[in-house]
């Protein structure tokens, strides 16, 4: 009787690795965003479950393999690129290897998935060496999509028309309000 009830807690227990699973969520996380950006992520690719996700990466995925890359279907040269870094610092040399493996493409952005911290030297040359939009994430920010999260108001970019009623109705100038933070995942 003891190994039934062991055997029914088990069924909720993930066997798998935890860095799977980490890899899992942030690489559905990263599909979401991209799609409500606009860019054209197969359904099947966001629906992956974990247990697919691992037959197809295994429990220690690739780091490389799990590189994604995808374009407007409206603009063809919009092109961003997704890159998982390792679990050591990310340090200028870092940088420079990635600008090697794609620099010579004709990308509109770079999103950088970080396990662990970036030097400022790194952060420096990121602003020097790439003539388009990097953004940095790091993995922990990306293992819950919080624009589903059921007490996150739905955000939209308002129009110029509806941008100047509301400074209206508010009496407030344009120089009075808030800027969204680059870094915010929200404001992309």
């Amino acid at each position: 009787m003891e190994v039934e009830r062991l055997g029914c807690m088990n069924s909720f227990v993930d066997q798998g690795s935890v860095e799977s699973c980490r890899y899992f969520l942030a690489r559905r996380t990263v599909l979401e965003m991209l799609r409500d950006r606009g860019y054209p992520i197969p359904a099947e690719q966001i629906n992956l479950t974990l247990d697919e996700f691992r037959s197809e990466y295994g429990e220690s995925p690739d780091r490389n393999r799990l590189s994604l890359s995808y374009s407007l279907s409206s603009q063809p040269n919009n092109k961003v690129h997704v890159i998982f870094c390792g679990t050591e610092p990310v340090k200028l040399a870092v940088i420079r290897e990635i600008y090697m493996q794609v620099g010579k493409e004709n990308l509109y952005g770079l999103i950088l998935i970080l396990q662990s911290k970036m030097t400022s030297k790194a952060r420096e040359a990121i602003k020097d060496i790439f003539k388009f939009k990097v953004e940095t994430f790091h993995i922990t920010e990306l293992l819950v999509n919080i624009t589903k999260h059921v007490l996150k108001p739905r955000h939209d970019v308002l129009t110029e028309e509806e941008k100047q009623k509301l400074l209206k109705k508010y009496n407030v100038e344009d120089s009075q309000c808030g800027a969204c933070s680059s870094i915010c995942t929200l404001s992309l």
